[in-house]
Formats: structure tokens, sequence, C-alpha cells
């Protein structure tokens, strides 16, 4: 192969400075690098199911609790019988 097929394509993106400095400095608290803080800032916001992009799988799951257990019996069932009938 030529050296010219092998060459890796290279994107670059230009930004706000101001906006870099943020970008950086919260994926300093993240403890990851800034492009992956933006790969998941990206697919966030692009994915229409967002089940599939959780991070942290346990913090998801005991959100979900907390949110159904706020419910009584009667006003969860009622709510399926209303989802079954669509």
């Amino acid at each position: 192969m030529s050296k010219l097929a092998m060459k890796k394509e290279r994107w670059t993106i230009t930004f706000d400075r101001d906006l870099k400095t943020r970008v950086q400095k919260e994926a300093d608290k993240l403890h990851v690098y800034p492009v992956q803080l933006l790969e998941t800032l990206v697919r966030e916001r692009l994915n229409p199911f967002g089940f599939q992009s959780v991070q942290n799988s346990i913090h998801y799951v005991q959100a979900i609790r907390q949110t159904t257990a706020r419910k009584s019996n009667k006003a969860f069932l009622s709510e399926m019988k209303k989802w079954q009938n669509r």
C-alpha cells in the first residue's frame, strides 16, 4: 500500500476559547478525556432511546425505583391499564 492509503484522516473542530476551557474543566472533574465528554454529550442529545446510553446503570435503576415507589399501587395499575388499552 502506498503511504497515502495508510494515512489516517484527521478531523479538527474549532471552538470558542471559553467553551473549550469549560469542556476541559468538566472533563478534568469527571476524570475523562475531553473528546470522551463531547462524545457522550452528542450521544445523549442524538440518541432517541435514553436507556441505551446509560453510563451508570445502578444509579439509573435506583432513580427509576425511587420515582415508581412514590406512586401508589392503584395509580400504577391504572396507568398500566391505560397503556394496554392503546
